[in-house]
């Protein structure tokens, strides 16, 4: 690269001699005060073969040159050098003033100064678009969204039109298509992308092929955007993924925009790279979501209703306002027919979150293959119990069954609790009677102890199966108290009369209350209601009306 030598500042330069002044390196000429051409060393003239002495400078054909000329004669402006292009360089013009009133001009090479500063200046703006790309690329985890970000920026920044296209869904290409300035538009196609050379490489995750073997005037009709005009250039790159390509980005140019260039290329590789990244971890995002919907389904407490004529409701709370499950547990496994009696079952594992989660639908699905045993309660906890201490988990479980059976009105109960809180009947008259049932927990003891009661609820009564989640809460005034079993048992008898899904969101309301925004354990709570035998329809005969006893 040339570099700018060291001009005189000076009004004032000592006379130059003849040899040194014909071997300089730098192109230069003398002009006196009117723009007349006073002298010029050989390089000048090689350089400038229009250049005459005693001819003005207008004459040789250096526009600029001569117009910095006149403005420095004119008296003192701008310091910056005149420049402009001689041939196919750039030159700046670098003055130096003579005592008799001439000025030598030094015309200095700064091709590569510009070119270098333009380089310069081009990266920055490329990492500003990378930068800005990132950015927008990982703003989502949605396939489609990121599909059509990486078609608006290729579009809009890179080519005049872009179109983005991942691998076939059956026999369909997701395609996204966006022009420069315009809205990207999302397809499926049935298209062969055998018609675009490099195309069905690209989707595969090979490398690219160079823009020059691909002929526009082959392009199939498809990849030709509505109201784009005759293609000039294209690009096709793949968008590489996470051990899987993403896809592939195909760049389209007019004809007018000229071919693109090898750096280009590289550049919109560079691009792709960045945009398949965010892809491919949407697509990851979007099949583990997937994954973790259909497995959480089967973790998720079911929705509670009439089973055998007997009321059931349910409701839970995680520990945690970000998770969907935890410790807790409520099912309810209806008879063959309503001869039979139901099964309920409310449980607690031991800890939160989602590895309590896990074993609770272990225990569910045992239970559920247990159900031939159903009138049996205690074998029923002994082989699950059996089954927790045979499997790799060290936690335990709390349990309570209650087989449900409505005769002639009054729905029968039989109450079995493994380790855990007893339940709670509701009677018509506001009284509360715990059910007097013990047990062990499960997963502890080789033996796990349990005893059976029995009881009856008459029209419009309720028994009410929790976990401590409920009794331990802690809030209150003073941030540190148990909500507790006799605040609990207080509301309860305000709650005769109410319905089965009244009676479970007054207790959870309850209890959130308590807590605040406190941590909390989580918190399961399961009405068992008999209905009420008579029913009154309104005035109209028609509407719903309400059930008396």
């Amino acid at each position: 690269m040339t570099s700018i030598p060291q001009v005189p500042t000076a009004r004032t330069a000592e006379p130059l001699e003849a040899s040194a002044w014909n071997t300089s390196p730098y192109p230069a000429l003398v002009v006196d005060g009117q723009g007349t051409v006073r002298l010029h060393n050989d390089a000048a003239k090689a350089l400038i073969p229009r250049l005459r002495r005693g001819r003005p400078l207008s004459e040789a054909g250096i526009d600029w040159l001569d117009q910095g000329h006149r403005r420095r004669a004119a008296g003192p402006g701008d310091d910056a050098p005149p420049s402009g292009t001689i041939g196919d360089r750039d030159f700046a013009a670098h003055p130096s003033d003579h005592t008799d009133g001439t000025v030598i001009w030094w015309l200095v090479d700064d091709t590569d100064h510009r070119l270098a500063r333009q380089a310069l200046r081009t990266e920055r703006q490329r990492s500003a678009f990378l930068g800005e790309a990132s950015n927008a690329l990982l703003s989502s985890l949605n396939l489609e969204r990121c599909m059509d970000v990486t078609a608006e920026l290729a579009a809009q920044h890179l080519a005049d039109a872009a179109l983005v296209i991942t691998p076939r869904t059956g026999k369909r290409y997701p395609v996204v298509t966006c022009l420069r300035d315009g809205q990207p538009h999302s397809a499926i196609r049935l298209e062969d992308p055998e018609e675009v050379p490099g195309l069905a490489e690209a989707l595969q995750g090979f490398p690219p092929v160079p823009s020059r073997w691909i002929d526009p005037a082959s392009a199939p009709a498809w990849l030709e955007p509505e109201g784009f005009g005759p293609i000039g250039s294209i690009v096709v790159t793949p968008l590489p993924g996470h051990g899987v390509p993403a896809g592939a980005l195909v760049l389209l140019r007019r004809n007018a925009s000229g071919a693109f260039s090898s750096e280009e290329e590289v550049f919109a590789r560079i691009f792709a790279a960045r945009a398949g990244a965010a892809m491919s971890a949407a697509r990851l995002y979007a099949e583990q979501s997937s994954l973790a919907h259909t497995l959480m389904q089967d973790l998720m407490p079911p929705v509670l209703r009439r089973v055998a004529g007997v009321e059931f409701a349910g409701g839970y709370r995680p520990s945690k306002n970000n998770e969907r499950v935890g410790g807790d547990f409520y099912d309810v496994h209806p008879a063959a027919d309503e001869t039979e009696a139901s099964l309920a079952v409310l449980g607690d594992v031991c800890g939160k979150g989602l590895e309590a989660a896990v074993l609770t639908g272990k225990i569910r699905n045992t239970l559920h293959a247990l159900l031939p045993l159903a009138d049996d309660h205690q074998r029923m906890i002994n082989l699950l119990n059996g089954a927790l201490l045979s499997s790799h988990h060290t936690r335990f479980a709390s349990l309570v069954l209650v087989s449900t059976l409505r005769k002639a009105g009054s729905v029968h109960l039989t109450v079995t609790s493994a380790g855990h809180p007893a339940p709670l009947v509701v009677r018509n008259d506001g009284t509360v009677e715990p059910v007097p049932s013990r047990g062990t927990v499960v997963g502890v003891l080789p033996n796990a102890a349990a005893t059976t009661s029995r009881t009856a609820l008459a029209p419009g009564e309720f028994c009410l199966l929790y976990t401590d989640g409920i009794t331990e809460a802690r809030g209150g005034p003073l941030g540190d108290e148990m909500f507790g079993e006799t605040r609990l048992t207080e509301a309860l008898s305000h709650c005769a009369g109410m319905p089965a899904e009244a009676v479970v969101e007054h207790v959870q309301m309850l209890a959130s209350q308590w807590t605040g925004d406190r941590a909390h354990d989580d918190m399961a709570v399961m009405t068992i209601a008999a209905p009420r035998s008579h029913h009154l329809s309104a005035v109209d005969g028609h509407t719903r009306g309400r059930f008396t006893a």
